[in-house]
């Protein structure tokens, strides 16, 4: 028996007269068939004869179909299973060699964004020092101002932070997907993104002035919720912009640069914290004036286009609440990272929330006055970072491969945190705050271009895309530091929590979301 056509697929052995083999043709199940194959000579000529007038008639029946109904249903890869729209909406260019696998050549898909043009180093500078200013504005609260400011409202109850930090997320968590749909569709003259720049830059500064002068507990959770909601306005603006402007051989090159910036500029205004430790007013203050100057400039002298004519369906209250989800089938490669990236910042969040604490607890100190080590420590990290960052972002694309990256991110990531869980020194906490800041360094700048390469309809809904992505970061921002909380306590005696746990688990998760990005996000190389 010759079995033609037993599944979906049907083999063509000689091919249409464009010269293309149809060798994986897919036809409905009413067109299945087949046919016994004897020795008698014309019988083969006859098998042959049906074989292509089934294939005939399944394409005059694909092309009315298609005709009928232009969007088709979402391709997925024979081998890898990935939806080979992304791949296309990723940028991936035809004929050229791609960090994106390119689609398969059989299947219809959605046609590509737009071409971007290389941009110029006044644009990325000025990206990167504002990137810089935002994240020293509101990371040094969180690593350092707001660990003083507790244990002056609330002596001994550092588990409170867990709160405080947990509150501010669910603020972003809430309404980052709507300001990104809002960026999207705003029409002015001075375009999409600035106006959400400046915007975020005002509540942001006056977030750090109620949470500098909170009187009690609730007024300071308040601050810290204003704080998110300000400068993580501003963070989404610059996310939108790379999104608007960067072209793919360029991604990580300017991640890697963005993510330098964005782990220096929290050492960087922990040691000017430092030297203004004597005034709790000023440490809040200072490093958010400094770092918002950078914001303006760039806010100022970057050229966004006018959206004035930009066309968008109106808004709808059942419309916007569906936009804050996105089904994982339809986009799977952004969907796997996104998991990656969850369980990754989860694992960062156990480790970095209680900084101050650790290494008051560890190296003896009282915690007034460990600004000068966590400073000089930091410093220290600022190399690990640099060749994390840098080198993570410049090889990426030179290499044309990311997720290989990731993985060495993850390794090094569990090094360092399986070392501070066992440091009661400064030569030990320093080793593995070195291996911590690399790993950090590295997963931030590949990572942000994996999301760079893998946003869909970025034309249309970057802001929104990129603030659902920002949910597995904000995401454990809510959770993590919770459960971090608890977790220090498990087998705490008196007055020592138990931090090599929480170290222990923050080295699992991230090394889980390296092996879910590794192993799933195929799309990218």
């Amino acid at each position: 028996m010759l079995l033609l056509a037993s599944s979906r697929t049907v083999w063509n052995p000689v091919g249409d007269s464009g010269g293309r083999s149809d060798r994986n043709m897919k036809i409905p199940s009413k067109w299945y068939f087949q046919t016994k194959l004897f020795t008698r000579r014309g019988f083969h000529a006859s098998v042959q004869s049906r074989a292509n007038m089934a294939l005939s008639q399944c394409r005059s029946r694909r092309i009315s179909v298609t005709n009928q109904h232009p969007t088709p249903s979402t391709p997925t890869d024979a081998v890898s299973g990935e939806n080979l729209n992304d791949q296309v909406l990723a940028g991936a260019e035809p004929g050229a060699t791609s960090i994106v696998s390119p689609p398969h050549p059989m299947v219809p898909v959605a046609s590509a964004a737009p071409t971007l043009s290389r941009v110029g180093a006044g644009f990325i500078w000025g990206l990167i020092l504002a990137s810089f200013g935002v994240n020293m504005a509101y990371i040094v609260p969180l690593a350092f101002s707001l660990s003083l400011k507790l244990n002056e409202l609330a002596p001994g109850q550092e588990e409170l932070l867990g709160v405080i930090t947990g509150s501010g997320a669910v603020v972003a968590l809430v309404t980052a997907p709507l300001l990104g749909m809002l960026s999207d569709r705003t029409r002015s003259r001075f375009g999409r993104r600035r106006p959400f720049m400046l915007g975020g830059l005002v509540i942001g500064l006056v977030s750090l002035f109620v949470m500098a002068t909170a009187p009690s507990l609730p007024i300071l959770i308040v601050g810290w919720m204003l704080a998110m909601l300000g400068w993580g306005t501003a963070t989404g603006a610059l996310l939108n912009v790379q999104a608007d402007r960067l072209p793919e051989e360029q991604r990580g090159k300017v991640a890697g640069l963005n993510g330098f910036a964005s782990m220096i500029a929290p050492t960087v205004g922990v040691v000017i914290a430092g030297a203004v430790a004597s005034s709790l007013f000023l440490v809040f203050l200072i490093p958010g004036i400094v770092g918002g100057l950078f914001l303006l400039a760039f806010a100022i002298f970057f050229k966004d286009a006018d959206s004035r004519a930009f066309e968008h369906a109106p808004m709808t209250l059942g419309g916007v609440v569906s936009k804050y989800v996105f089904n994982p089938k339809t986009y799977p490669a952004f969907a796997w990272n996104w998991l990656g990236r969850f369980f990754f910042f989860a694992g960062l969040s156990f480790s970095t929330t209680f900084t101050a604490f650790f290494f008051a607890q560890r190296l003896g100190i009282p915690l007034e006055e460990i600004a000068g080590v966590i400073g000089m420590v930091a410093l220290l990290g600022m190399v690990a970072t640099v060749i994390g960052s840098i080198g993570g972002g410049f090889l990426s694309d030179r290499l044309k491969r990311r997720r290989v990256f990731i993985l060495v991110s993850a390794i090094a990531f569990v090094g360092g945190a399986l070392i501070s869980a066992v440091a009661w020194d400064l030569t030990l906490i320093i080793v593995g705050s070195l291996l911590i800041n690399f790993a950090i360094g590295c997963f931030s700048a590949v990572d942000q271009a994996i999301v760079l390469d893998v946003l869909p309809n970025r034309e249309t809904e970057a802001g929104r895309f990129l603030a659902l992505m920002g949910f597995a970061q904000q995401i454990p921002g809510v959770i993590a530091p919770v459960f971090a909380g608890l977790i220090i306590t498990i087998g705490a005696t008196a007055g020592e929590k138990n931090y090599a746990l929480a170290y222990i688990v923050s080295g699992a998760l991230v090394l889980l979301g390296a092996a879910v990005i590794f192993l799933k996000v195929k799309v990218v190389r």
